[in-house]
């Protein structure tokens, strides 16, 4: 558990100096986002065996006073109220500390559409999960196809550059 929480403040620490060392800006240098909705998982046939696969998220996102200011979606994506969009590539995955949780992250953005928010977003990562695991059990031949829909919760930092 150490390490994941050392290698987490690690991370913000080296992305918070990076866009402190990129000079005044008119924007915050990180937008901080409470994601609460769900993962979507798909029973899928894999080697003979079945397991639920992830399929998408759907959440909402909320700042610190609980007003919604965009969602998350399939891709990884993320978009704005003002329309602008991050599409995320994972570069770092650690356990979450909490048992029953998804996994902490770190993404690099490989597309942005949009200027808005999200339209100069380098780096996101995702924190303070709750939630959100595929079930163990339930995934068969006579649920291929089927879906769950299992809530979840994260806090999602958005590093601009």
């Amino acid at each position: 558990m150490q390490k994941v929480l050392i290698c987490g403040a690690v991370a913000l620490a080296a992305f918070t100096s990076l866009s402190h060392a990129q000079g005044p800006s008119t924007k915050p240098p990180a937008i901080e986002a409470f994601g609460k909705g769900v993962q979507i998982y798909t029973c899928k046939a894999s080697d003979g065996s079945y397991a639920w696969s992830l399929k998408a998220p759907d959440a909402s996102l909320s700042d610190a006073k609980g007003n919604v200011i965009g969602k998350h979606f399939a891709g990884p994506s993320w978009q704005a109220t003002d329309g602008s969009t991050v599409v995320g590539a994972p570069l770092n995955v650690s356990p979450s500390p909490n048992a029953g949780a998804i996994a902490w992250l770190v993404l690099q953005a490989k597309s942005h559409s949009g200027d808005g928010a999200m339209a100069s977003v380098q780096y996101i990562v995702r924190t303070r999960t709750e939630g959100g695991v595929a079930p163990a059990m339930g995934c068969d031949a006579s649920h291929a196809g089927a879906e769950v829909r299992v809530p979840y919760s994260a806090i999602y930092l958005f590093f601009r550059g």
